[in-house]
């Protein structure tokens, strides 16, 4: 079985006041859609924005995104 990304940006989305896909892609760099796509697990975010939404929430990388 392949290896793949997994993410916390909804539930980090919701407890950042229900930010938006658009808000969040906006502060990101990135577009909305963009950022659908990484939530569902249908696109692989760059290292470069996956550390900016991990900024984007005060957290750890690991803590938005998992390898597994």
């Amino acid at each position: 079985m392949a290896k793949s990304i997994h993410n916390t940006i909804r539930t980090l989305r919701f407890h950042a006041g229900e930010m938006t896909q658009a808000e969040l892609g906006q502060r990101v760099g990135v577009t909305r859609q963009t950022i659908a796509a990484i939530e569902q697990g249908k696109y692989s975010p760059s290292l470069e924005t996956a550390f900016k939404i991990a900024e984007v929430f005060g957290v750890p990388l690991e803590q938005a995104f998992s390898w597994s």
